[in-house]
């Protein structure tokens, strides 16, 4: 039989665990600034959401409750400016993740078919090109692509890993460029209520899409608005035909959220003041960190938005991540999201701030 894992590159957070040993050695302990997972609490109001539903003896079903679809609905419209948004335009996902790895399977996708993705990007989107077979292609400008056996393009902004964001006017012109040629558009916005030095705009804005979601489809989780990483919480919104075609196969394939996360994701976005003050706190860490990581000799690239800072001092990025883990911080190597990043390294903001404020010494 043929291993599927023989398709996939080296797991890369394994090869950090030697420079996380060195990290950890530090008196003072390890200060982490390299996975992204969130550290702070979950809010009580969406705690309560959970416990209250925790009685769910039941299924749960794929497209979630009538309640669920209607905050996800309302969301999208408060919050991305999108309109007349319909329960057919939604749909709930175990985590982002899962989606992105096994949408271009779930599509249909296999030999022949091209995936692409940003030159800098999640490791993730090329996984799932490489799981069903497809070809991963990635770019600097997606509209220079050949679109000859392009089934799938992702666009990531705000990015991870380098918090760059794609303006109106560039959004627009890839989505006219993707619905000339026949391309679906996904487009992972994970990151769009962390906007720093810019305001991430959705592919679902009218401006963008112009009032049409036709070939677009965009991606949301609560992992980091909501600190809810652990949940395995977010959803779709978009083209009905495509939502609707994966409805009936992630029904045939079991991928439901349960019932409690069901209840929990209606309270979270319900509620706009805890990613009021989730973003308050994200805020004060990256101050802090930009200023001691540019004292260090750092420069700082984009990160206008998002949870990391793209940071480089001009030298191969494992020997960055080395000195780092002398000092006890311990980043992600660029070269995880793609040879062009082989002089950076990521920094996340998710870490306490008891923890933050130890790194800033540190660097000083």
């Amino acid at each position: 039989m043929s291993a599927v894992s023989s398709r996939l590159p080296v797991f890369p957070w394994d090869k950090l665990e030697p420079y996380k040993a060195t990290a950890a050695a530090h008196p003072d302990g390890i200060v982490d600034l390299s996975v992204g997972t969130p550290v702070d609490p979950v809010p009580e109001l969406i705690q309560r959401a959970l416990v209250a539903a925790a009685n769910s003896p039941g299924y749960p079903t794929v497209w979630g409750t009538a309640e669920l679809r209607d905050a996800l609905t309302g969301w999208v419209e408060r919050r991305l400016g999108a309109r007349d948004v319909a329960h057919t335009n939604v749909l709930p996902v175990v985590g982002s993740k899962e989606l992105v790895a096994w949408l271009p399977t779930q599509l249909g996708l296999g030999a022949g078919d091209r995936v692409a993705y940003p030159k800098l990007a999640y490791p993730t989107y090329e996984v799932g090109a490489r799981l069903c077979g497809a070809e991963p292609v990635s770019y600097e400008d997606p509209t220079e692509l050949d679109p000859a056996g392009l089934r799938l393009l992702w666009l990531n902004s705000p990015s991870n890993p380098t918090g760059r964001v794609l303006d109106k006017a560039e959004l627009t012109r890839i989505v006219a460029w993707a619905r000339e040629h026949g391309v679906l558009l996904f487009s992972d916005e994970c990151y769009l209520e962390l906007g720093w030095e810019a305001e991430p705009v959705s592919v679902l804005h009218p401006d963008v899409c112009g009032g049409s979601y036709e070939g677009v489809v965009a991606v949301h989780s609560l992992s980091k608005r909501s600190n809810l990483a652990g949940y395995r919480a977010a959803f779709l919104a978009g083209d009905a035909a495509v939502l609707g075609e994966l409805l009936q196969i992630r029904k045939h394939g079991g991928m439901m959220t349960s019932a409690p996360v069901q209840a929990a994701t209606v309270a979270a976005l319900g509620d706009d003041t805890h990613v009021t003050e989730q973003r308050a706190r994200y805020a004060a860490r990256r101050t802090a960190l930009r200023a001691a990581l540019e004292g260090h000799g750092f420069r700082i690239e984009h990160s206008e938005a998002s949870l990391y800072l793209w940071a480089t001092r001009d030298e191969p990025c494992w020997r960055t991540v080395a000195h780092l883990a002398e000092l006890g911080i311990l980043v992600a190597p660029g070269d995880f999201y793609g040879p062009a990043g082989d002089s950076f390294v990521r920094v996340a903001l998710t870490a306490t701030d008891e923890r933050v404020e130890a790194a800033v010494k540190r660097l000083g």
